[in-house]
């Protein structure tokens, strides 16, 4: 599921000819597109869609927000590790070592052989 979840830009900058700013989501930073804000500054919140900030928003409003998604786990399941969600789906250890046996008994020395570099 993606979600519009609400970011603090951090710094603002230029990219490509595109107006982008590092934005801080509850602990997890991502890149973001400022071109449909044009005039949003560093310490501002949005919320954001797809890498879009789409629309301004009060800090009492995503903080609120922010904390909510965190208790359901929202922020996890957007912004989480897709490998360690998927290990955790099936039961398997995270992080895997090399003497942990893999899901299908393998080890996950010999599967790393196995990939082409």
């Amino acid at each position: 599921m993606c979600l519009a979840v609400p970011g603090r830009v951090l710094e603002i900058g230029e990219k490509d000819g595109t107006r982008m700013a590092t934005v801080d989501f509850g602990g997890v930073q991502k890149e973001v597109c400022l071109e449909y804000l044009p005039d949003l500054q560093v310490g501002e919140y949005a919320i954001v869609h797809v890498g879009f900030a789409l629309q301004r928003l009060d800090e009492e409003s995503a903080r609120q927000t922010l904390e909510l998604f965190e208790q359901l786990g929202m922020l996890q399941e957007e912004f989480g590790d897709p490998w360690e969600m998927a290990a955790e789906a099936v039961g398997a250890p995270w992080p895997f070592t090399d003497d942990e046996p893999a899901a299908d008994g393998a080890h996950t020395e010999a599967r790393q052989e196995e990939i082409p570099q």
